[in-house]
């Protein structure tokens, strides 16, 4: 049985239920940070999924790209499944900007947190399901 990892729970927001993941918004406003966790009990790694998955996963990843590069037109699309702090199998699909506060440096431990504000956030989360074309 499936079950978001209490971290990943207490870190983010959930947008949509994909084919394969859940897509989750990070309570970051820095900048667009979405986090795709495929719904695998005990994946870990990619090689955990199956070939299918694997290409459903990849995908996913490819449509929250084009997301991203849409509502957000980051100057670059990060993607990382890196585990070190969660184990959960999760890929980080982060929008950055040659401006943002740490650029070209990566995020991790380098990124303030700076979390949502209320009208915000439900601005950003309805703006991610219309795109997505969910409820």
């Amino acid at each position: 049985m499936f079950r978001l990892d209490e971290r990943l729970q207490a870190d983010c927001f959930e947008i949509a239920d994909l084919e394969l993941s859940t897509l989750l918004l990070l309570d970051n406003r820095s900048l667009p940070w979405l986090i795709l966790v495929p719904r695998k009990h005990k994946a870990r790694e990619l090689t955990d999924l199956d070939y299918e998955e694997q290409q459903e996963l990849l995908s996913e990843i490819n449509l929250i790209t084009r997301v991203q590069q849409k509502l957000f037109t980051p100057d670059k699309i990060n993607t990382a499944a890196i585990g070190n702090v969660v184990d959960q199998l999760h890929i980080h699909i982060i929008g950055r900007y040659k401006t943002d506060p740490v650029w070209p440096s990566p995020v991790w431990g380098n990124l303030q947190d700076e979390p949502y504000r209320e009208g915000e956030l439900q601005q950003r989360i309805q703006l991610l399901k219309h795109a997505l074309r969910v409820n």
